[in-house]
Order: C-alpha cells, then sequence, then structure tokens
C-alpha cells in the first residue's frame, strides 16, 4: 500500500510541477539546491571536521546546476539579452570556482543562489 501512496504523491507532484511556469520551475531547482546547501553548512557548523557526504553531494548538486546555467547562457537560441547572458556566465565561474576551493564558503553559495532564486521570482 505504501507503493501505491508513494506513486500516487509522485504523479501529484509531477502533474503540478509540469504545471508552473518555466521561470517558477527554475526557481524551484534553486529553492532545493540552496536547502541542501543551507542543510550542509548547518551540519558543517555542528561537526566542525571535514565536510560529510551531505555537504559533497549538495555541492555536487550545485555544480551541475550552475554548469547547466553556463550551458544555457552559452546556448546560441537562448534568447535573453548578451549582457544578461554574459553576466549569467561570469557568475556561474564565479561559483565554480568558489566550489573548486578547498573550503568552499556555502554562505557565499546560498547567497547566490538565493538572490538569483528572488530574480526568478520577481514578476516584472
Amino acid at each position: 500500500m505504501t507503493t501505491a501512496v508513494h506513486l500516487a504523491a509522485r504523479r501529484a507532484y509531477g502533474a503540478a510541477h509540469a504545471a508552473l511556469d518555466p521561470r517558477e520551475r527554475e526557481a524551484d531547482v534553486f529553492r532545493r539546491v540552496t536547502g541542501a546547501l543551507r542543510a550542509a553548512a548547518e551540519a558543517e557548523g555542528e561537526a566542525k571536521g571535514a565536510p560529510g557526504p551531505a555537504c559533497a553531494r549538495a555541492l555536487a548538486d550545485n555544480r551541475r546546476l550552475w554548469l547547466a546555467v553556463e550551458s544555457a547562457a552559452l546556448h546560441p537560441a537562448n534568447l535573453l539579452a548578451a549582457s544578461l547572458r554574459a553576466n549569467l556566465v561570469s557568475l556561474a565561474r564565479a561559483v565554480q570556482r568558489e566550489m573548486a576551493s578547498p573550503n568552499p564558503d556555502l554562505r557565499f553559495l546560498i547567497e547566490v543562489n538565493e538572490q538569483i532564486t528572488a530574480g526568478l521570482e520577481a514578476r516584472g
């Protein structure tokens, strides 16, 4: 029975998620990745040691997200203004440099993701 419940919940979430406009879906991805980074930062603060697997997973997800942002911004079919695309590429590369450091600043990564989320949620 629990499998059927999980399957029904997954279908309902998928249908609700598909109904969101593209900006809201993108903001949702940033919110989820940022939530994992925030949880990793809190766990790291409590552990005071080497980053654990949750931190490594959160950083890997954030890296994939920003690689996708950079790739989308560089794609020739992207309809965003050239200056905005260039700014996104620059930001993506700064985030990737931070993640490549031996001790990435999780607060910085969280702040960048939150700013992008706020921008995606803004309605003009």
